[in-house]
């Protein structure tokens, strides 16, 4: 049987990992300035996750939401603590994807309406609603196409004020990212989602903050929306939130109530997940890692501002992206293949950075003179691509 070929693939085999390093099949070392798509919050393999698991492995891996799980409220508790939203709600699933899917079904169960705003370069999932709102047609089977969903432009306000003038009433929900992921790291303005809120507010529109990537800490706040200082009603939450093992929920406003089979999922909120979202938790709290994201991210940028051939260099704590001169196109190959660099990518030529938020200063300044140094290589080579 074949693999179905979907993925472009580095030809690598990681075969350990620990921290920020990885190693491969072959014994070499590698930087993880990427953290598998910003999955990676706390470290690989760290010791408490790897514990916490290992214990719940041994008493009870899987049982379903029909009996009670004591995890899921002590997992509840903790969010609410570390995250300041303790009067918000859980429910927990599988995926960013199913995440959002969730809150924008959610919203409309709420107040009866079908319209969703989703905005130029959003990513939201590949599920069907989710893709509905990802601004990216190539991934859009028609099946999936609705006219449910309308895209406005990104940070303009003037746009989203007419919308709503127009058709206010209809709207579900505006779901945004507090920064872009895979649309290139664009920081939604805080004037933009104090907007957002506003007119969500006036028209029993649900906000929903998409948190999947911009959340969990990476930022240096809990939630990227927070620095705006204004309250979603529903955040979406996955990646870094177990660390590689697979879980996601979303916090729900206490004025949406709940009421029996209006969601649900089978592997959501098992043992192990709770398990390994308990550990991250515990760790970015007794480890200070959110105040870790934001000095190192604001190291990271002030550097990253001064070295030639990068463009307009953004982000909040370590969620950093920068746009590439022509000839350094290649940058993200080359790190890889001559620096052995993890870094991930956004169209059309711009490097995405999602470390580890436990990212030590002595990396981050490996990360930087492994940076220069291939810059520094390929202006002096500039037909000097290696293929490896």
């Amino acid at each position: 049987m074949k693999l179905f070929d979907v993925y472009p693939i580095n030809d690598i085999t990681i075969t350990r990992a620990k921290g920020s390093y990885l190693w491969d099949n072959a014994g070499q070392q590698y930087l993880d300035m990427y953290g598998g798509h910003a999955v990676i919050s706390i470290g690989h393999t760290h010791p408490h996750f790897v514990s916490r698991i290992t214990h719940q492995l041994n008493q009870v891996a899987f049982y379903s939401n029909s009996i009670r799980i004591p995890l899921q409220q002590e997992l509840a508790d903790k969010l609410g603590e570390v995250s300041g939203k303790n009067e918000f709600q859980l429910f927990l699933c599988n995926s960013g994807a199913e995440a959002n899917e969730n809150a924008m079904k959610l919203a409309s169960f709420y107040n009866g309406r079908k319209k969703i705003i989703a905005f130029s370069k959003s990513f939201h999932g590949r599920t069907s609603l989710a893709v509905a709102v990802t601004d990216n047609p190539a991934i859009v089977a028609p099946v999936n196409q609705t006219e449910n969903v309308v895209f406005l432009p990104f940070n303009d306000e003037s746009a989203l004020e007419n919308y709503f003038d127009a058709k206010g009433d209809e709207v579900a929900a505006v779901i945004i990212e507090g920064i872009q992921g895979v649309g290139g790291i664009n920081i939604a303005s805080d004037s933009f989602l104090q907007k957002i809120r506003s007119l969500c507010t006036a028209h029993n529109t649900i906000f929903i903050a998409d948190s999947v990537q911009c959340g969990y800490g990476r930022t240096g706040s809990f939630f990227s929306h927070d620095q705006a200082e204004v309250q979603a009603d529903i955040y979406s939450m996955a990646k870094g939130m177990g660390n590689g093992f697979p879980v996601a929920g979303i916090l729900i406003a206490p004025f949406l109530k709940p009421k029996h089979g209006m969601l649900g999922t089978t592997f959501g909120g098992n043992h192990l997940a709770c398990a390994a979202a308990l550990a991250v938790l515990e760790v970015i709290e007794e480890e200070k890692l959110m105040e870790n994201a934001k000095s190192t991210g604001e190291y990271l940028i002030s550097k990253l501002m001064k070295i030639d051939g990068l463009k307009n260099v953004r982000g909040k704590g370590l969620m950093i992206g920068f746009d590439l001169e022509i000839n350094l196109k290649d940058l993200r190959k080359n790190l890889l293949n001559n620096q052995q660099v993890f870094t991930g990518e956004a169209k059309p030529s711009i490097i995405r950075l999602l470390p580890s938020l436990a990212l030590r200063r002595k990396e981050a300044e490996e990360f930087l003179e492994s940076l220069e140094e291939e810059i520094q290589n390929m202006v002096s080579s500039p037909n000097l691509v290696n293929q490896a």
